[in-house]
């Protein structure tokens, strides 16, 4: 199909021809369309359920997904969707998505007019245990900007004030490390302009200074102060920057803010040679993001394998020669020593031509505005299962929070994009007196070129790594244990695998992980 052809629709045309309620077992699900759009038909029982299927987030068909009670959720990156509502109950998916009337005519099913509604309309009424009269979001991110978002959709109308130290916030920060420039095909702000306006959200771009915890106020460095009666900390973290000669040079950056990415991308277009950093998932992806757009690209990094302390030996393996495949050039377990104009020269002396340099080597939490102002902290902002901080009224979401995960039965702080953002959402809710516990897995994502693992689950420290599938046509699974249970899982081309094994994960159903990845050959983690 050329690039420009339109591909065709799925399945029959559900207004002109419907389709045969006999062939539509009761909780499975068929996809058809219906006004050039594709739509999603599920059975429950006698009733039959219709709605949008491409997920609102990045379009991926829902009809490959999971059905998880009367919610499908996404086989990409895991979003959740109600079948009755069509709202986005779990992001990183934000927008509702829209449901379609059925009807049942001569044993056929049939759908007739779509019913849209607003991005931030509350489903139905909310029960309002507390109405806040200001709420205060530091940071824009991932977490704040989603939390700002779920205290309207939950009906609260109250004063909203989000701050953040970027004028470009908010933004998807997932996309500034696999291409340069980000935005070539699709835009990385999060909402369009003037959607925060539109719904009563101050967006104020600033610097924050100090808390006034007794005075419940958010002091800024131009000497305003915002008062507030909920306060949300998502100040998520910041670059680990380089420690040798050099590290300041101008042609040497770190990736964390779009700032950073346009100067990347802005050096790219003339740069012939680049030296990553770190063979961590953010570096392998510019490494990735590089090498797309013709450069010479070296990783220089102390690990034997990348990525091997998070995925294996295995996976490890794997990735290391998709980037070779790709010319990628590694050093590995080695250490520059210094960078000058146009080389880096590395502790064995070796010298490699570097007229771009990108450090990938990690990120620390932001934690000075929360221990400034006395809260608890645990290499991390500590918080309760409902997200609040030591002091009652301040909640933290996001990098910066170590909360109790219930299935781990430690306290843990993971720097997800979108754990961060149901944070946030949980975090919101909470802020109105819900009193939701966050229980939800982790869950990550990493593409290279067109290779991706999904990744769900929690494994700081595992013993062994279970594989499911051939690892040789890049179609498989790995279970990764401790004493024996499932902690997490990564996939790759089997993400409706993923998904079951995120709702077994959820249910801490050992017996299920066991029967959908168990017998599989395992490698220990040395």
């Amino acid at each position: 199909m050329p690039a420009s052809a339109t591909p065709p629709l799925p399945g029959p045309d559900l207004i002109a021809d419907g389709f045969a309620l006999s062939d539509l077992a009761d909780g499975a699900m068929v996809t058809g369309h219906a006004q050039g759009e594709p739509v999603l038909l599920v059975r429950r029982g006698a009733e039959i359920l219709a709605i949008t299927a491409k997920c609102s987030h990045l379009g991926a068909p829902l009809g490959k997904g999971l059905l998880v009670g009367d919610t499908v959720r996404c086989p990409w990156h895991h979003a959740c969707f109600s079948l009755r509502t069509g709202e986005a109950l779990r992001a990183p998916a934000l927008n509702p998505l829209p449901c379609w009337s059925v009807a049942q005519r001569d044993g056929r099913i049939y759908v007739d007019h779509k019913q849209e509604r607003g991005l931030l309309v509350p489903v139905g009424p909310k029960e309002q245990k507390e109405q806040p009269g200001a709420v205060v979001i530091i940071g824009a991110g991932a977490a704040g900007s989603a939390a700002a978002e779920m205290l309207r959709r939950e009906g609260y109308e109250g004063h909203i004030t989000l701050l953040d130290g970027e004028v470009d916030a908010p933004y998807d920060r997932t996309f500034l490390s696999k291409s340069f420039p980000a935005d070539e095909k699709k835009p990385v702000s999060l909402r369009p302009d003037g959607f925060y306006a539109q719904h009563n959200i101050a967006l104020v771009s600033g610097e924050v200074t100090g808390l006034d915890v007794p005075g419940r106020r958010v002091l800024l460095a131009n000497g305003t102060a915002h008062a507030y009666d909920r306060l949300l900390l998502t100040t998520g973290a910041a670059p680990v920057p380089l420690d040798l000669p050099g590290h300041d040079l101008p042609h040497v950056h770190t990736l964390r803010s779009l700032a950073d990415h346009h100067a990347i991308a802005q050096a790219a277009e003339t740069a012939k040679r680049a030296v990553v950093f770190g063979a961590s998932f953010i570096g392998l992806e510019v490494a990735a993001a590089l090498r797309t757009k013709g450069l010479e690209v070296h990783v220089v990094a102390p690990d034997k394998l990348p990525l091997a302390k998070v995925l294996g030996p295995d996976l490890g393996e794997i990735v290391r020669k998709l980037h070779e495949d790709k010319g990628v050039i590694f050093h590995l377990e080695q250490r520059a020593a210094r960078i000058e104009a146009g080389v880096v020269t590395m502790e064995n002396g070796e010298q490699l031509s570097a007229d771009l340099v990108v450090a990938g080597i990690g990120v620390r939490p932001r934690l000075a505005l929360a221990e400034a102002a006395g809260l608890a902290l645990d290499k991390g902002v500590t918080v309760n299962e409902y997200l609040e901080t030591s002091v009652p009224g301040i909640f933290a979401a996001g990098d910066i929070a170590r909360w109790p995960d219930p299935h781990s039965g430690q306290n843990i702080r993971v720097e997800h994009w979108a754990l961060a953002q149901r944070q946030g959402q949980t975090a919101a809710r909470n802020m109105l007196g819900r009193q939701e516990k966050f229980e939800a897995v982790p869950f990550f994502w990493s593409k290279h070129y067109d290779f991706s693992i999904r990744y769900t689950g929690h494994a700081e420290k595992w013993e062994e790594a279970e594989v499911s599938g051939d690892l040789a046509k890049q179609e498989f699974s790995i279970a990764y244990k401790a004493e024996g249970k499932t902690l997490a899982v990564a996939s790759v081309k089997r993400d409706l695998e993923n998904l079951k094994a995120e709702v077994a994960l959820e249910a801490e159903d050992d017996a299920a992980l066991e029967k959908l990845l168990g017998g599989g050959r395992a490698s220990t983690n040395g």
